[in-house]
């Protein structure tokens, strides 16, 4: 039996169709009909780069995109084939069978499956907070990488050449630059008017559906120039409109070669899926759950595997059209599924009409916008998210892109544990901020401190990769003040000790009194005065010198310092310097501290 957050996880009585009403229906229905107009070529387009033909595009765009409505988490996300995804597929899956094959479109529908499964034991798993690891940047330059390896497969064709498929982008560059002489000058016109035609309806009005009137120009332009006689490729008929079901006729073995690819595209899925979602539910202040939406994912892929479809996810494009078209709930997308379907039940007849470089050049142009150029302006200001989009771009564009998302993430992973074996450890000094006097770290606003007493202040975890990093940053602070023996270690902004840690925080504990000082912690967080207990660190301490606030912490440090420094010292920088020998009466006046 299931339990119960598992049921409700995967009922199809979703929360959402409680918000139904007929008010909804009829925005959705608006955004639904909007949306399937830009489906049909899209799916036509992706399905292409994906190696497989036109039609796959197409039953993607219907069953996984109602499927991932249904049970995703998303009020406005649209999912279906998307050109990463489609791309990841082509690289993974030609190398084993040529596309367009009987073995290729198996290979291809195992694999959806397989991805499925993956997403779907990830989200019952409830896996999802895990994607938060991987850096935004990771995305960019997978993205921009697919993008590069799109345009240049898609260029042979724009062009009217013919180019063998397959290879990285520069073994495709070579093939092309070799067969230039052979462009065809009427393809290169019907790829620039239908080219043209984009660029123009997008600046009259993006919800004009762009790619359908730059397809029927691009198509015209070929009966004008009388294309086909001309020898341009035209696209064939579509063999079938509603999607049957199939059980993908693979191997044992040629599953076991599949599996690399099936966890990439599951992952690029998934980083795809989330981002999305969550970045629409921030704009439109709906609630998001990654682990709904996974599970809503992996339901599609898994479904859509054994009715033609091949992997999809969600569309940062589509789901931009469908809540500017005012869609209210997911049903906008289950409609516009159905919609699809009523346009390939009018309009399959004409695909026969449309010439192979109308397609290659809107595909072009969703290669183009897929660079997100403003993002990586941003991303060009901070040098460690730099690395991270460098490594999976290069590693896209020079290797496999498959490889792209598995550098990646690895230079994410690293930049991870790097932050975390390095907290912010600083001094913190009284001083007045707008009349109020506060803590702020000494060093960047040069503020005077004790000669005796240091404040400090750890950020990040204490453990086995971070001791080092703390240890040196106290050490420097030694050689600075030597004679600031008594200290008081500020961990609130600390969650995390393990055992190295705690040894550590032992022995510095141990060095202060050994050295005529002593050592206070501030810490509140239950779970980490239960690790210091238990790993013996209060024992060394003393319950005594365990604090919940500055203020106590300084109460008790400040009566053990020594009496020949105070009588010098003029900086009297807390309150409780006007009781230590030395003191003025106008020390309470002038005095900086807290």
């Amino acid at each position: 039996m299931l339990d119960r957050s598992v049921r409700s996880m995967l009922t199809p009585l979703r929360p959402w169709m409680a918000r139904m009403s007929p008010a909804t229906l009829r925005a959705d229905a608006l955004a639904g009909l909007t949306n399937a107009a830009i489906f049909l070529p899209q799916g036509v387009a992706f399905a292409i780069i994906a190696g497989l033909p036109p039609h796959y595009g197409l039953y993607t765009a219907m069953i996984t995109t109602a499927i991932a409505a249904i049970w995703g988490s998303s009020s406005v996300m649209v999912s279906g084939p998307t050109t990463a995804i489609s791309a990841v597929l082509f690289t993974s899956i030609s190398a084993q069978a040529t596309p367009g094959t009987e073995t290729y479109i198996a290979l291809a529908l195992a694999v959806t499956v397989m991805v499925g499964l993956v997403q779907l034991a990830a989200g019952l798993a409830r896996l999802g907070g895990l994607i938060a690891f991987i850096s935004h940047s990771v995305i960019v330059g997978f993205t921009a990488a697919a993008a590069i390896l799109i345009g240049v497969s898609q260029l042979g064709g724009a062009l009217g050449i013919e180019v063998a498929g397959g290879g990285g982008i520069f073994e495709r560059l070579s093939r092309l630059l070799a067969a230039i002489g052979g462009t065809h000058p009427t393809a290169l016109a019907i790829a620039a008017v239908t080219l043209a035609s984009i660029l123009v309806i997008q600046r009259i009005d993006r919800r004009i559906p762009a790619y359908i009137v730059a397809l029927v120009a691009g198509s015209a332009t070929g009966w004008a120039l009388d294309a086909q006689a001309q020898g341009i490729a035209m696209f064939a008929e579509l063999p079938a409109v509603i999607p049957s079901f199939l059980v993908p006729d693979v191997g044992a073995s040629q599953i076991v070669a599949l599996l690399p690819a099936a966890a990439t595209i599951a992952f690029v899925g998934l980083l795809e899926a989330i981002s999305i979602g969550r970045s629409f539910a921030v704009r439109r202040g709906e609630r998001f759950d990654p682990n709904q939406e996974i599970v809503g994912q992996g339901l599609s892929n898994t479904i859509g595997g054994f009715f033609q479809c091949y992997a999809g996810s969600g569309s940062f494009t589509r789901s931009g059209l469908n809540a500017e078209s005012g869609a209210r709930t997911p049903m906008a997308a289950v409609l516009a599924a159905i919609f699809l379907l009523v346009l390939l039940l009018i309009l399959a007849p004409l695909v026969r009409y449309i010439p192979v470089p109308a397609i290659s050049s809107i595909i072009l142009y969703v290669a183009w916008r897929l660079v997100n150029f403003a993002e990586i302006r941003h991303i060009l200001r901070s040098k460690a998210e730099t690395a991270i989009l460098a490594a999976t771009l290069l590693t896209g564009i020079l290797t496999h892109l498959e490889l792209a998302i598995v550098a990646g993430v690895i230079a994410s992973l690293v930049r991870f544990l790097y932050d975390s074996a390095r907290p912010f450890v600083g001094v913190g000094a009284p001083t007045y901020v707008d009349g109020h006097r506060c803590f702020r770290n000494a060093d960047t606003f040069n503020l005077p401190q004790c000669p005796q007493l240091r404040m400090m202040r750890m950020h990040g975890p204490v453990f086995f990769a971070s001791v080092d990093a703390v240890e040196t940053a106290l050490r420097r602070m030694d050689r600075a003040h030597p004679d600031q023996t008594t200290q008081i270690l500020e961990l609130k902004g600390t969650e995390t000790v393990d055992m190295a840690g705690a040894d550590f925080l032992i022995s510095e504990i141990r060095r202060a009194r050994r050295r005529g000082g002593d050592f206070h912690i501030i810490a509140t967080y239950p779970g980490l005065l239960r690790r210091l207990a238990r790993m013996g660190v209060i024992d060394v301490l003393g319950a005594d010198h365990l604090h919940a606030n500055k203020t106590r912490a300084i109460a008790m440090g400040v009566p053990s310092l020594r009496d020949d420094i105070c009588q010098r010292c003029r900086a009297r920088v807390f309150f409780e310097c006007s009781q230590r020998p030395g003191a003025v009466a106008e020390d309470d006046r002038a005095a900086p501290g807290v």
